[in-house]
């Protein structure tokens, strides 16, 4: 009987593997913690699954046009399921300059897909679950690896519960604790190390319907495209449409920053999404409803993993999948488009039949320098630079400049501004935002900052916003956020 590929965590990345493996006729046996998911109509469902060890899940999330485009090639039953039970695709060119051409090349993959995390992971599961050759044990945890003599090649996992299960290989999808590499440890495996930047972020977000007297209609424009409000220079306040009329609203503050903790109080939350621009109006009693109180959570560092032994020795037969290599500042929401793109290249690599287990490990390396490394890079540069300006807010003084991600870069906030006028640069930073191509790929060409340079000397003479569009000083939105709390 033919091995399985056997799967640690049955998780997004996770299932996402099982679904691309499966669909290829290979078995697959998925190993869980957590309990599956209810039965019944996917946006309700969704709401009542418990999942204790994905705490981030209950948090806002977003499928970028990256994201979309997988599925579209990859997984298209799936993504039409999402739209039959209650997603929807948002057409980022709404947000477009209003000088800007619709229908330029290119346009069409310029949208993004309205669920949240737990209703799209629930579909995604039933959809494996449906399919020949997979099993999925829940309740189940590993506590270690099986491998050969010599410690060079995975050759299975071993439950908790102490059954060994062979694997003709096993994929760690277990996010960002990688558990892997604690089992390669526990067998006298030397780890490297791996790369780590912090975000020094917490989030506070809640969750609200859209009240259907009003058809479900939402408030005001999605300025972002896929999103209402924004990133600015001492906090950060987004709104975050999803299905079935449900939305999310997310609050970033500092890590740091005590002065944001009352943002846990509804009260105090609700202040502080109302002094937003964009935002405000999502939360007015007649337009919508909230589902849940306040969650807040101390978002990850950017992590970056994927080398090999200090003795230089890779292990074969072991192949960690989205969180488990990279993780990416979640304010800049590519976490799951990139674990989408990792999770079916990584089914790729293993389903070549011609290839060695050194060639796939080889293969699974290359694929984190291209797809992975990218990613990390701009988001340690754009996590330090958001907290040195975040911070230098909370203290009062001047903020530092900061550096560009690379030589001669145009920095974000510069293509930003530009964008607002200027089509091409907003094509170009939107393909950049919503994970189409990489930062050198649109900021590093001389067009595009010469394009750049010139709409922002142009926005240097521009009329200022109006009030109602800027977001509040740090003085306003501590006392808003202070009556609140104690209200």
């Amino acid at each position: 009987m033919t091995a399985p590929a056997v799967i640690v965590g049955g998780s997004f990345a996770g299932l996402t593997t099982a679904l691309a493996l499966a669909e290829r006729g290979r078995p697959v046996r998925i190993l869980e913690r957590s309990a599956p998911p209810p039965d019944g109509p996917a946006g309700k469902a969704a709401a009542l699954w418990h999942r204790p060890t994905v705490p981030q899940g209950d948090h806002s999330h977003v499928l970028t046009s990256l994201g979309v485009r997988v599925l579209r090639e990859r997984a298209p039953r799936l993504l039409d399921t999402a739209l039959e039970e209650g997603a929807r695709l948002l057409d980022l060119t709404a947000a477009a300059p209003a000088t800007a051409r619709r229908g330029q090349d290119g346009d069409d993959e310029l949208v993004a897909l309205a669920a949240r995390r737990p209703f799209l992971e629930l579909l995604l599961h039933r959809a494996v679950r449906a399919l020949p050759g997979v099993t999925i044990s829940h309740g189940t945890s590993v506590r270690g690896l099986l491998l050969d003599a010599g410690r060079t090649r995975v050759t299975g996992v071993v439950t908790d519960g102490g059954e060994r299960v062979p694997a003709a290989f096993v994929v760690d999808a277990t996010g960002r604790r990688a558990r892997s590499r604690d089992w390669l440890a526990d067998a006298g495996v030397t780890v490297p190390e791996g790369l780590s930047s912090p975000t020094r972020l917490r989030a506070f977000t809640r969750y609200y319907r859209l009240n259907p007297a009003d058809g479900g209609a939402p408030p005001g424009p999605l300025n972002r495209g896929n999103a209402a409000g924004g990133i600015w220079d001492h906090y950060a306040a987004v709104v975050h449409p999803a299905d079935n009329g449900v939305f999310a609203i997310t609050i970033g503050a500092p890590t740091a920053d005590p002065a944001t903790d009352a943002l846990r109080e509804p009260a105090a939350f609700t202040a502080a999404a109302r002094l937003s621009p964009y935002v405000g109006a999502w939360t007015d009693e007649r337009v919508s409803t909230p589902l849940t109180p306040v969650r807040a959570i101390t978002l990850p560092p950017n992590l970056l993993r994927g080398g090999v032994p200090a003795d230089g020795r890779p292990v074969l037969g072991l192949f960690p999948v989205g969180d488990a290599v990279c993780v990416t500042d979640p304010i800049y929401g590519r976490g799951m488009s990139l674990a989408l793109a990792h999770a079916f290249r990584t089914a790729d690599l293993l389903d070549d039949g011609a290839a060695t287990q050194a060639d796939r490990s080889e293969a699974a390396a290359r694929l984190t320098g291209t797809l992975l490394r990218p990613w990390f890079d701009q988001a340690v540069h754009d996590s330090l630079a958001r907290d040195r300006l975040w911070q230098a807010r909370a203290e009062g003084s001047a903020p530092a400049p900061s550096a560009p991600a690379a030589p001669g870069r145009p920095a974000m906030g510069e293509v930003a501004a530009a964008a607002a006028t200027d089509a091409t640069v907003w094509r170009g930073l939107t393909r950049v935002l919503m994970t189409l191509n990489t930062p050198a790929e649109i900021l590093d060409d001389g067009a595009f900052r010469d394009r750049v340079r010139a709409a922002t000397a142009t926005a240097a003479t521009a009329t200022p916003a109006p009030a109602a569009l800027r977001p509040p000083s740090r003085e306003e939105l501590l006392r808003a956020v202070t009556a609140g709390g104690e209200a």
